[in-house]
């Protein structure tokens, strides 16, 4: 599994990549083939607030239900909807198809102590 570089990485296997002051979110690969066959994703509404540290969302496979955490602070701008009906979507393309939102953020220092590929791949080596 290639980890992308363009990124950073939450110890609990969430990943986020930066567009201007809006902040992609997602679920790694890892995550995705950790939990095997993903049926449903929880997402809140555009236009809520998010905190970083907080679930966001839940991530249910047949094998557990996950919560997913923002590692900043700001309002959901846009949620994958395509999840809604092809949650697999996720264990086929969890770094690009299976992006699960993406928030304004009111800062981007957070990002800052969060893992980049190379920490994340010697963390999920473990």
């Amino acid at each position: 599994m290639s980890v992308p570089s363009d990124r950073k990485y939450t110890e609990t296997h969430e990943w986020f990549m930066v567009e201007g002051d809006v902040v992609t979110m997602g679920i790694t690969q890892y995550a995705a083939d950790e939990l095997t066959d993903i049926t449903y994703v929880d997402l809140p509404d555009v236009g809520a607030s998010v905190a970083a540290g907080e679930p966001v969302g839940e991530v249910e496979s047949v094998k557990a239900t996950s919560d997913v955490y923002s590692a900043v602070t700001g309002e959901v701008v846009e949620t994958n909807n395509e999840l809604a009906d092809h949650p697999e979507i996720l264990n086929e393309d969890a770094f690009d198809r299976g992006w699960l939102l993406r928030i304004r953020a009111d800062s981007l220092k957070p990002l800052n102590k969060l893992m980049d590929a190379r920490e994340y791949e010697a963390h999920i080596a473990l």
